[in-house]
């Protein structure tokens, strides 16, 4: 389940015409299903502003179906997700459900308390929001205590923090990035698009996925969190024993913090691109590291912030 229906009532901005004397009340800031008909009117896309209180001044006159009555829409679904190791509670994350023992492998992964796919002996799902993990019996004491730290990811931040900085400068030598022709580079951001289902019925998700050197995506993911798409791509593929990810590179419909950053360095994928901006975080770690990090993503340009 990635998206709900709920109740909304639409506002729409333009010009042209008085507002009403008493404002509707918005419900839910959100975006509504593809495919309705109606699109951005005064050049302000509807249900994603703030309805002036009583008596203030908008900035342009209400116009639109204001009268119409409260209607269905859809929003992207956010549910905490514990992650036990060993049947101790590790890790709660705020994600959106679906792919959870991608997310719960690619988190541990990510973080450094298992290496590959043979440290994992086993991963189920113990309730309706619980992942366990069990861990091989060559996994080293001290990695299978790391995880159990009591952690909490929201889902815009992630975790992250001086000791995964710490762990990046000495347990990485780095890695040797690689540039795509443009021609791939122009079509990525459609295709990641193409593929988000959930997005275009929510607004609300973020979307994560591998690319080869024709620009062809793979293990495709969505979710509320930037950093939980990422983890579903790369718990993906150490679940599935393929983690070379030589001539392949991470896109990301998001910004490039430092915590996208980190995670494609710990899998050692050369290549992160983004649609959004980077920060000064993820750019140094790319740089130090050999990776090559493109932001600012569109058909017709990018970034190349390294490499």
């Amino acid at each position: 389940m990635k998206s709900r229906e709920i109740v909304v009532h639409r506002v729409l901005l333009g010009r042209g015409a008085e507002p009403p004397a008493t404002p509707p009340r918005l419900l839910d800031p959100t975006r509504r299903p593809e495919g309705d008909g109606r699109g951005p009117v005064g050049g302000v896309a509807s249900g994603v502003v703030a309805v002036p209180e009583s008596g203030a001044t908008p900035v342009a006159p209400f116009v639109g179906d204001l009268g119409q009555g409260p209607e269905l829409d859809y929003v992207a679904v956010e549910e905490p997700l514990e992650i036990r190791v060993e049947g101790i509670p590790a890790a709660i994350t705020m994600r959106t459900p679906g792919d959870d023992l991608d997310l719960a492998a690619g988190f541990l992964y990510t973080e450094g308390v298992v290496d590959g796919p043979d440290d994992l002996r086993a991963l189920a799902m113990v309730g309706e929001n619980t992942v366990d993990v069990r861990l091989a019996e060559g996994v080293p004491a001290a990695r299978a205590r790391s995880a159990d730290r009591a952690l909490y990811a929201t889902s815009s931040c992630g975790i992250c923090g001086k000791a995964s900085i710490d762990r990046l400068r000495t347990r990485f030598d780095g890695v040797v990035g690689w540039m795509p022709e443009p021609t791939v580079l122009a079509g990525l951001s459609d295709a990641l698009r193409a593929g988000q289902g959930a997005f275009r019925s929510t607004g609300g998700l973020h979307g994560a996925a591998l690319f080869d050197a024709s620009g062809t995506l793979f293990d495709l993911r969505e979710d509320v969190g930037r950093h939980n798409a990422v983890d579903k791509v790369l718990g993906a593929r150490l679940r599935a024993d393929t983690l070379d990810f030589s001539g392949m590179g991470l896109l990301v419909s998001s910004r490039a913090g430092f915590e996208i950053v980190q995670k494609a360095l710990v899998a050692r994928v050369p290549l992160v691109v983004t649609l959004g901006a980077p920060t000064s975080l993820a750019v140094d770690v790319a740089r130090a590291a050999g990776m090559t990090l493109i932001g600012w993503l569109r058909p017709e340009r990018w970034t190349v912030y390294s490499g």
